[in-house]
């Protein structure tokens, strides 16, 4: 325990050495990403129907567009809403299109670059992160999140562990916080993941303020003191750490993790469809080159692999796998690969209830829930759904805020607020793990229940 302590110590002097290189002695240029995002823009187009559509795909297909709701062409349908992120040489020619074909469409990101900059500010002017104030109200690095890792099991020790599932592409460790009062050893457990898509940056975020909260409230709150004393929390803030140390310093909008495909010369795999059950499938791509590539085989991404690994061990002890994203304001859970009701339906469908009403109690936002493939769109290869198929019987997706207003460059101002909201939201879902339920068979009678898995 001493050695794994020394080293943990020089790791963190390590990173915080990193740390203060990249803010003090090298800091990023006067302007983000290079200007790479001045005359950008983002729209939001609304197909009324299906020829609608059918334009619409063709005239996307013909540019080459930034998705960001939904996340492939495929997924477009009519009367719903699609946001696209489009260079600056081809919002004229869009435009154009659209009004030709008398599609509905308004731009709500003008100038991308300077949205990109009100997000965060000039990092070369930003606070400095230190051992003493770590702020949990602007977004943070990956070396910068890493050291408060290791800062956390330092001082929290009675609560807080940290350990690594093993190692990302780039050779990055894959390091998660075990949260909880050590008491029994096989006590039942809850785990929580956030940043598999790197540009979704208001997951990590919550993530780091699910700890502070947990450890911070443990005295005083007797919800989440019964919450760690008789669960354990596996937290992991950066689940595709390659992609997020891409998406701060090269590419803003990077969502997919950087594994090389040398045939097509394209990097990355989308880490949400690169798990082992109806895998590349429909909403998924077989181009390497696409956001939505589901990758050559089932986890064969390391990121995947290695969490997978981690869960089928520990699968009689995770009553809850939950997995933080961005945007939609929804809280979806399996099926996302079927039209098709999930055998504790009831129980799940409570769950889902109590944590949005949580939610919404905070500030009166207000979240849809329901099955992933009737809530937002059907899609193959999910987490969601590979937890629920290895017995995890609580399996959640959460899209946070908003609802494309702001899309993926959520202020930081509205850091508190979210991570409040949700923060009740898990607490309710954690609290529910420790009661029995119910289930409601004269509700819904046609559902055949294993209660094996209750």
């Amino acid at each position: 325990m001493a050695l794994e302590h020394r080293s943990a110590f020089r790791a963190s002097v390590l990173l915080a050495c990193v740390i203060i290189c990249s803010n003090v002695l090298c800091p990023v240029g006067a302007y983000l990403y290079n200007n790479r995002y001045v005359g950008d823009q983002v729209f939001r187009i609304t197909p009324g129907n299906d020829e609608e559509v059918h334009v619409l795909k063709r005239v996307l297909g013909q540019m080459k567009v930034d998705f960001w709701q939904p996340n492939s062409a495929s997924l477009i349908s009519h009367n719903a809403t699609v946001d696209v992120h489009v260079k600056r040489n081809d919002t004229h020619g869009l435009r154009a299109s659209l009004k030709q074909e008398h599609i509905n469409y308004r731009v709500f990101i003008s100038n991308l670059q300077k949205e990109i900059e009100k997000q965060t500010g000039y990092r070369s002017s930003r606070k400095r992160r230190s051992q003493s104030q770590y702020d949990y109200e602007v977004y943070h690095s990956l070396e910068e999140i890493q050291w408060w890792m290791f800062e956390m099991n330092r001082t929290h020790s009675d609560l807080v562990d940290m350990f690594s599932v093993g190692k990302s592409y780039e050779g990055r460790p894959l390091y998660v916080l075990q949260l909880g009062k050590r008491s029994r050893p096989q006590k039942k457990a809850v785990w929580i993941d956030c940043g598999v898509h790197a540009r979704e940056w208001i997951g990590p975020a919550f993530c780091q303020w699910f700890v502070k909260e947990a450890i911070n409230s443990y005295q005083y709150d007797s919800v989440m003191r019964r919450l760690l004393n008789q669960l354990n929390f596996y937290i992991m803030p950066v689940f595709n750490v390659d992609g997020y140390h891409f998406s701060w310093t090269t590419d803003r909008f990077w969502r997919k993790t950087r594994s090389k495909n040398h045939k097509f010369h394209c990097r990355g795999v989308d880490a949400n469809r690169n798990w082992k059950v109806k895998w590349c499938d429909e909403g998924a791509s077989f181009h390497p080159c696409d956001d939505t590539y589901c990758g050559p085989y089932p986890e064969s991404e390391p990121e995947v692999k290695a969490v997978a690994k981690f869960l089928r061990k520990h699968k009689k002890r995770i009553k809850a796998y939950i997995s933080i994203h961005a945007y939609a304001q929804m809280l979806l859970y399996p099926y996302s690969y079927k039209y098709a009701t999930i055998p504790n339906f009831s129980c799940v469908e409570s769950a889902a209830h109590n944590a949005v009403t949580a939610l919404y109690s905070a500030y009166g936002v207000r979240y849809r829930y329901g099955p992933a493939s009737t809530t937002l769109y059907v899609s193959s290869g999910s987490s969601i759904d590979w937890a629920y198929r290895n017995g995890i019987q609580y399996a959640f997706a959460f899209e946070l805020r908003d609802t494309g207003h702001f899309g993926f460059l959520l202020p930081e101002s509205l850091i508190n607020p979210t991570c409040t909201e949700t923060m009740r939201a898990v607490k309710a879902i954690a609290s529910g793990l420790l009661k029995k339920c119910e289930i409601d068979s004269t509700r819904f009678p046609y559902i055949q229940y294993d209660r094996t898995i209750l």
